[in-house]
Parts: structure tokens; C-alpha cells; sequence
């Protein structure tokens, strides 16, 4: 079997979580391709920095939810080109069709030494596919959770949850750094604004989603659903402010810093303390409550500058 040997990138807070689970594999990816330079900045540019989605019941699925074909778009606005085949659920007329096609980009990628990103692989989440083998009919798989295994081509697309969804990165664009950071902050913004589809609360909507389980809506049987979100949007906040900084961007640099800050204590204090006491649960809708002053004022000025 041709398998490339291919280990996590370190996050900045102990979690997984859908969303994050995409884009830990996404940097992981361009971390292990001939366009590692744009590794630090591919999470902030395709804009999945910004995004959050939260279900009225804390579903964690809520953070999956999201149009996988426009991966693909969001990605190379980073300056990469790639390839991208996928299925939703009601589509078996094309599901063989679609999966030989996904088998196809998976092997060029490999055979280029590059990893291909891919959906429930090992566990229901994003993960890598680091190698294949025609022979045995097998794919080499690197799960989100670091175990390695083996699948079967057959098995693409029709896990757990079957759905089939791989990128793979095959090349680079010339595009200007600044031309870049214009198109990262439309992107940012456009969530952020709630105009990027999902049924769930969006963009900036998703704070008092958020808060009221912390306040009013408090329901310890899902203290883990709240670490869960706390986690998967408090280590993707970090990507924004480090993206801006090197950016030379001041005003939103300071932003996100704080942003990031008050998601990482909210999520470390639920991690250590009692949630069942409200006094806790207080802190941590207070620091949610600054988080969402400071990336409103962000929004606008990402608004603005368009």
C-alpha cells in the first residue's frame, strides 16, 4: 500500500467537533503539500474561522451543517486550487458515479504525496485519507481522534453517516496577498451577517443561542453539548486573531484576540468547575456576552470595509 506518513497538526485547545475536525484536516493537508507556507492562514482565509452554528438543543450536528460543495469555492480563496466530489443523502442515483469519482481524486492527491481531506473515515467527523492500494481495494485512513486504519473502497461515502464528501489540494493560484485578505473578510462577513445557509442559528445569531443555555434554558443533561460548542468555536477564534495579526490589521487583531480569550476561559472554566452552579454558569455567559460585543464590532468593520 502506497500510505504517506502523515501526524495531526497540535490545536490550540483539546477538542474535536465537527466544524474543527474539518479544519484541523484542512491545515494538516496544506501543512503536508509543496504550499505549507499557506498552512497557518487557510483556516482563516476560507472563512471557516468565523463560522458557528448552534441548534436550539445543542445538537453537536449543528456544527457539520453546513453546504459541503462550497468547501471547495471557500478553500481556494486562500490562493490553492482543488478538487472536490461529494454526495448528500438522496442522491443514490449518482452515488457510484460519484464515488469513483472521489476515488480518483483521492489516488491523484496521493499519488502526489499530498493527503485528501474526507468525511467519516474512521468516526463520524473529518479525518484524512493518507494512502490507497488497487490490490486489496483498501484506503489508508488518519481519524480525527489519531487512530490509524484501513477501509474499503466500497465503504467511501457509506459509513456511519453516509455521506460522501473529499477535497483535495492539487495546486496554487497567483493571488495577491491583499486581494486574499478582501475576499477573506467578504466571506467573514457574509456569515457572520447570517447569510450563509443553515436552518440553525448563524453567524453572529449564534451567541444568544448559545448563552440562553448557560441562563434560562440551563439543562445539566447536556453539560457535555456545552463544552462541545465552547470547545469547537473558542480553538477557531485562534485562527482568526493570529490571521489578522500577521495581517498588520490592529483594530481587528485586538478583537479577536480578546474573542479568542473569552472562548478559551468560558471553555477552560467548564472543563474545572461545577456547571450546576449558576455562579459559574454566570462567568461563562458573561465572558460569551464580551465575546459577542467584540465580534459585532468586528463584523461591522469587516462590513464596512468592503
Amino acid at each position: 500500500m502506497k500510505r504517506l506518513n502523515i501526524t495531526w497538526e497540535s490545536g490550540v485547545m483539546d477538542t474535536t467537533g465537527y466544524l474543527f475536525s474539518f479544519a484541523k484536516s484542512l491545515g494538516t493537508v496544506v501543512k503536508n503539500s509543496p504550499y505549507a507556507k499557506m498552512a497557518e492562514d487557510i483556516i482563516a482565509t476560507s472563512g471557516f474561522a468565523f463560522r458557528m452554528w448552534v441548534a436550539k438543543d445543542l445538537c453537536p450536528s449543528a456544527t457539520s451543517i453546513w453546504i459541503f460543495d462550497d468547501q471547495k469555492r471557500w478553500v481556494e480563496n486562500g490562493g490553492l486550487i482543488c478538487r472536490y466530489a461529494g454526495r448528500y443523502w438522496g442522491q443514490e442515483d449518482i452515488e457510484e458515479q460519484k464515488r469513483l469519482e472521489a476515488l480518483d481524486i483521492i489516488k491523484q492527491s496521493i499519488d502526489n504525496n499530498i493527503p485528501a481531506v474526507s468525511w467519516d473515515i474512521g468516526v463520524p467527523e473529518w479525518g484524512l485519507i493518507t494512502g490507497y492500494e488497487d490490490q486489496t481495494q483498501k484506503l489508508a485512513t488518519l481519524a480525527i481522534t489519531g487512530a490509524e486504519n484501513e477501509m474499503s473502497y466500497e465503504k467511501l461515502g457509506k459509513r456511519e453517516l453516509p455521506i460522501l464528501s473529499v477535497l483535495t489540494i492539487v495546486g496554487m493560484k497567483q493571488k495577491d496577498p491583499e486581494q486574499i485578505l478582501k475576499d477573506t473578510l467578504k466571506i467573514a462577513s457574509s456569515h457572520l451577517n447570517g447569510e450563509e445557509w443553515c436552518d440553525n442559528a448563524k453567524g453572529l445569531a449564534a451567541y444568544p443561542a448559545l448563552i440562553k443555555h448557560f441562563e434560562e434554558h440551563f439543562n445539566p443533561e447536556i453539560s457535555w453539548n456545552m463544552e462541545y460548542y465552547l470547545g469547537t468555536y473558542g480553538a477557531l477564534k485562534y485562527y482568526a486573531y493570529k490571521y489578522f495579526q500577521k495581517m498588520g490589521l490592529t483594530q481587528l487583531t485586538t478583537l479577536y484576540e480578546n474573542i479568542y480569550n473569552c472562548w478559551k476561559e468560558a471553555y477552560d472554566i467548564k472543563r474545572s468547575e461545577d456547571i450546576n452552579n449558576v455562579a459559574v454558569r454566570d462567568i461563562i455567559a458573561g465572558l460569551l456576552k464580551t465575546a459577542y460585543e467584540n465580534e459585532k464590532k468586528a463584523t461591522r468593520l469587516m462590513t464596512d470595509s468592503m
